[in-house]
């Protein structure tokens, strides 16, 4: 084939081509950098984008469960410190009971003592039923109320954690105050009110204790898979910026290259014109 043809200019296709290859990889380079992702959609690379969505998928998922668990540790935390209060009054209400037992007490002491077990007893109750959250307990049995057992996602699949309410009013409320020292003594006795009670609060403080352990545990867990996840998302899909800012530059370079390139091939045949003419 002729190479100085006035009909055709290789030298000028050639230059064009490169160019259009240039400007090709320019703009694949200038959208990496602007984005800051290698793939930025499916165009850029189908595979890698379908697997990142999936990714996303699960980070949003993760990112949703710890939200949710931090909004029943509201809700654990109250009731523990409801609970730790109730504690701390039934062990007064022990020492007046054990007054109570005895049979040496005036009528006047009785009723003095009946008055602090009631106001002792008052206080529980009102602990049971102020450790609320956001319109929410786990202690009390009406689930009108905000009451009953709460269930929570901990995952990115929606697996539930279930949260058992106490029946607050009926489990660990303490009796009214007894009559006499014999009714004190039986609710002091190994299977008497008190102690029911009583055993009842140990064992929701140490359900909810460990319930809220869990949680704690349970959302580090998620924490620490989303930073694998947003880990292994970046070595998918991240651009090295780095290495793309210096081959942006490099292209600009061979941009200016081929222009002029291109344009110096485009005067051939214009000069072999001048020649005819001539």
């Amino acid at each position: 084939m002729a190479t100085n043809s006035v009909n055709t200019n290789i030298g000028a296709q050639v230059a064009l081509q490169s160019l259009n290859r240039t400007n090709e990889a320019m703009a694949t380079t200038q959208k990496r950098v602007s984005t800051g992702y290698r793939v930025a959609d499916a165009k850029d690379d189908g595979a890698a984008f379908a697997v990142a969505q999936t990714v996303r998928a699960d980070i949003a998922g993760l990112t949703s469960a710890n939200e949710q668990m931090g909004s029943v540790k509201g809700i654990l935390d109250t009731t523990l410190a409801g609970l730790n209060k109730v504690s701390e009054t039934m062990s007064q209400i022990r020492g007046v009971l054990v007054k109570l037992a005895d049979g040496t007490l005036s009528n006047d002491q009785r009723t003095q003592y009946q008055a602090q077990y009631t106001s002792l007893r008052t206080q529980v109750t009102n602990f049971v039923q102020d450790a609320t959250y956001n319109g929410r307990t786990l202690l009390t049995t009406t689930v009108a109320s905000g009451g009953g057992n709460i269930a929570t996602t901990r995952n990115e699949q929606a697996t539930l954690f279930t949260l058992v309410a106490v029946e607050g009013a009926s489990t660990l409320v303490v009796a009214a105050a007894p009559t006499d020292a014999a009714a004190a003594a039986t609710a002091l006795a190994a299977n008497g009110d008190f102690v029911t009670k009583m055993t009842a609060v140990n064992t929701a403080l140490n359900t909810f204790g460990s319930n809220s352990n869990y949680l704690d545990a349970q959302m580090g867990y998620n924490k620490e898979k989303l930073d694998a996840l947003d880990t292994g998302l970046g070595s998918l899909i991240d651009a090295d910026l780095a290495k793309e800012s210096a081959r942006l530059e490099a292209l600009k370079i061979r941009q200016q290259l081929g222009t002029q390139a291109l344009g110096i091939a485009n005067q051939t045949p214009q000069g072999l014109l001048s020649l005819f003419r001539g």
